[in-house]
This record gives C-alpha cells, structure tokens and sequence, in this order.
C-alpha cells in the first residue's frame, strides 16, 4: 500500500491480488477458521454495500476473534517478501529440538527500514521412519497434533519442542502459511526425507523444488567456470520416485515433477546470467527424460484418457500428469518423441492434450512444429481466445529465432495492437514470459519492447505501463545486458507526452 503514485492504475500489479490473498489466508491460520467465519459475518453485518478499507476487515476480524491484529497490519505497509533464517539445535541427551527464528525483510524504495510483522508459521517434525512426531513445547503439559502454527511476533524468537526421541527434519510453513522466504540449512537428504514422507503435500512439492534449485544453481556456477553441468544419480532417483507414485495423486506428481522456471532461478541469483540458467535447466529435463524414459512412457499411456472427455478433477489430474510425461519426452528430440507428440496433438478431443503438444512441438526445430502450428490456426482461427493461445506458444518458444518470429506475426491478420488481449498474447508472453530471449546479449528483446512499449502508449497507456515492467529487474543482470536496458528503459522516457502510467514505470525502473 503505496502512500504516494503517480498513477492509479499503476496500484493494481499482481502484488495486490495475490499477496492481497494471502494477507486474508495468514488472518484465516492465526485466528482459525470459526473465528473467521465470525469475523466475515460481522464483516457484512457492518459493511454490506460500501466501499471498505482493508484496515475495516481486519478490525472486524480482531472484534471477532479477540486476537489483537495491530502488528499484522504491517503486511499492507511494508513492501518486500520477509525473510525468515531457521537454525535447528538438537540434544539427544534430553531429547530437546529448538528452532531460532529470525526475521527480516530487505530495503526497498522509500522504507530502508523494516519493523517485525505478525508472522504464522506452520511446523510440523518429521521423523527418521518418515512419520509425524507429536509436538509438545516447552512448558506444555502434554503433546498437541503433528502441526503447530507458531506465531512470529519478534526479529528473533526460540521455539523449543520436548520429548523428541530421534533429530527429525523439520517441515517449515506447512500449506505455504505465510508468504516468506525461508533461510535453514537443509542438506540434499533432508529434502529427499522430506519428498518422501512428509505429510504435507505442499512442502513435498517445496523440497522437490528446493533441490532442484539447488542443483541447478550449482550447476550454472559449474556452466560459468567453463565446466559440464552435472545430475548427480540420488536427484534422478528422488524424480522417480514421485513418477512411480503418479496413480495415487496424478494432479500432485504433475506439479512436483515441473522444474522451477527460469524467472525463478533469476530471483536467486545475485548477478543474472539468463544463458546459463536456460542452458542447465534444458539440460536438466533432457538428461531426466533420457535416464526415465521408459518410466516416462509408461507414466504416459497408463494415463490415457479411455472414453469421452470428462472434466472432473480425477480426469484433469491424469492429463496433467500425461501432459508433463509428454513435455519430458519431447525433450529427447527424435523421430519417436516428435511422433508421439504430433499423435496426440491429432488426436486431442480437448484443448489441454492440443495445446500441452503443441507448446512441445513448438520448442522443437522440426517439420512437426510448423504442421502443426498450422493445423491449429485453420482449425481456430475463428475463435479470438484460442488463437491468443496460438500466439503465445509461439512467442515463448525458446528457439533462437522466436523474436523473428514474433515481429513477423505482428503482422498477421490474428494480431492488432489495438487489441488487449492480443498484445499480452504476442508482446506481453515474448517480454514477460520467455526469459532467455527477452534477456538476449544483444539487447534485441530489451529492444523490441521498447519500441512496442512506445507504439502502445498513445492506444492504451495501461497495457504500455504494463509491458514495461518487463524491465524490472533489470540491474541484476550482467554489465552488457544493463547498458542495453538502460539504454531502452531512457528511449522510453524521452517520449514526448509519455502517459503518466508509463512515466511512472520507467523512472522507478531508472532510479
């Protein structure tokens, strides 16, 4: 929550909706579920038909609950993601485990200084035959269940469990309940212990995610120092095991088996280097397709979709999971994973096998790509939704000539810039969601959406603004690549009669 901008608009980022979001789920874990039913009752008791203030929910939620929510309310003033450091301190002897919190939250523009926020944090111990250990603190008379919220009030606080028979690993902000970002010093076997046995869904995904992170950003290190990167054989096996445990969760096993993005491993660089990152990652799935393949295959027709389509959960689930076999598969690049894909995409009855093909086939140099980027335009070209969908499989195709390619189809009867929802299709799917070739050395990305950025201002300075925080984290990317961007970033401020919107953009991307 701002308290100054140049422009309103500018106000309604994804921050808003979706740390807005989980502003409301963090008060839903620290006062419970009953208490936020009071508190959402009494909420349209008073407010029905007005206009409210975030700071009038959160009161009706504390007249509810009883809970003081004074300190929570920083999450709406405070920018930044909270950083919470864990150190884990175990004594066999006494059979004590104790977790040192310490919160933090980095500077940003305009608040150089961060107070502590009201922080819930989900934990739960997992023990060394893989099951949940009840969870008593210091000073309680008896256990309570598996998983505890503790609430995070100070810069430094100690949590101290008893009676734990054995060093378990700790499973930190179990169901994600608080947006932070969590510093504890898990070892690769921590997260395979946890990838295995935990009972939380959310932090199994988590661990696969941290150790994929991990391995790859060692992995860019290994790139930079002119050295092969390396897929030691305990993460392919940990990648196979949640493979084979597909049937009991397809939708789960979908989401674990996904590779943290681009963008993402960006955000845990100091100094960005995209060509490296994009270098490990593709090398990562290639080398996990080609060791699992025949798991992969397997995993692909045991999914099949028998008899009509169906979009129940169970169903979507199955596909999800099919659909990101394929995507492995296709990796391989040979005659039989281009077959398969072309199949499948032949063959759809529904949009999600057609379009989880075609997004394989288009990060492919291959006949198959371009027949069946083909089929798919005769067949929608009437329906504006979907061909959005076929412009942006080809605008975040990794191929070295995507950029050609998407100046080409502005061009193209399905493209008008005066057109919404075709430019974050096209130009905003290029700038925004393809890392590697927005971020090129020669700065031609930087390039294009400036020159898009300026041609859109005069039609829609909204859309303009929008697209130019493709330029936000600029500054972390290597020497080269920020003259380039600064250089676009100071072409789009020269504009004469720049919108405001736009404006306000460029000079904090500047400052």
């Amino acid at each position: 929550r701002p308290q100054s901008y140049m422009e309103i608009s500018n106000f309604y980022t994804p921050t808003v909706y979706e740390k807005g979001a989980e502003v409301v789920r963090m008060i839903h874990t620290l006062i419970g579920a009953p208490a936020f039913r009071k508190g959402m009752d009494l909420y349209f008791q008073r407010h029905d038909g007005q206009a409210v203030t975030c700071d009038e929910f959160v009161q009706a939620m504390q007249d509810a609950s009883g809970i003081d929510l004074a300190q929570f309310r920083r999450w709406y003033d405070q920018a930044g993601t909270p950083e919470l450091t864990i150190d884990a301190e175990y004594d066999a002897a006494a059979g004590r485990y104790s977790l040192d919190i310490a919160q933090s939250c980095p500077p940003t523009p305009g608040q150089s200084e961060k107070l502590p926020l009201h922080i819930p944090l989900a934990i739960g111990l997992v023990g060394p035959d893989g099951r949940d250990l009840p969870l008593r603190l210091e000073g309680e008379a008896s256990a309570g269940p598996t998983t505890r919220v503790l609430s995070l009030t100070e810069a430094q606080t100690r949590f101290t469990f008893v009676d734990v028979p054995a060093r378990p690993v700790p499973s930190i902000a179990r169901g994600f309940s608080a947006p932070v970002k969590i510093r504890h010093a898990y070892s690769a076997a921590d997260l395979t212990h946890l990838i295995a046995y935990d009972s939380d869904s959310f932090n199994r995904w988590e661990a696969g995610q941290r150790l994929a992170t991990d391995l790859m950003l060692a992995n860019v290190a290994e790139v930079q120092a002119g050295r092969e990167p390396r897929t030691p054989e305990p993460f392919i096996a940990a990648f196979g095991r949640v493979l084979a445990d597909g049937p009991r969760d397809p939708a789960f096993a979908a989401e674990a088996l996904a590779l943290p993005s681009e963008s993402f491993l960006a955000e845990q660089m100091i100094e960005v280097d995209p060509d490296a990152i994009h270098r490990v990652r593709i090398d990562l799935r290639r080398q996990l397709a080609s060791a699992l393949r025949a798991e992969l295959q397997a995993a692909y027709e045991r999914h099949r979709t028998l008899g009509p389509y169906s979009p129940d959960a169970a169903a979507a689930g199955g596909r999800a999971l099919r659909n990101t076999c394929l995507a492995y598969l296709a990796e391989l690049d040979d005659a039989e994973a281009r077959a398969l894909a072309l199949r499948q995409f032949e063959q759809a009855d529904n949009m999600s096998d057609a379009m989880a093909a075609l997004t394989a086939l288009a990060q492919l140099d291959c006949p198959e790509r371009k027949q069946a980027l083909d089929q798919f335009y005769q067949r929608w070209q009437s329906e504006a939704l979907v061909v959005d969908k076929w412009l942006a499989v080809q605008a975040t195709s990794r191929l070295p000539r995507t950029l050609a390619e998407v100046r080409a189809l502005l061009g193209h009867p399905a493209f008008d810039l005066r057109n919404p929802n075709k430019v974050r299709a096209l130009i905003g799917s290029f700038c925004h969601g393809n890392h590697v070739r927005f971020h090129a050395a020669d700065g031609s990305g930087y390039q294009f959406c400036a020159e898009q950025v300026i041609a859109l201002d005069p039609l829609n300075p909204q859309v303009a603004a929008r697209l130019a925080r493709a330029f936000d984290r600029w500054k972390k990317v290597d020497a080269g690549r920020r003259a380039h961007a600064q250089a676009a970033l100071e072409r789009i401020g020269a504009v004469p009669n720049l919108s405001k919107d736009t404006l306000e953009v460029v000079t904090r991307s500047l400052a």
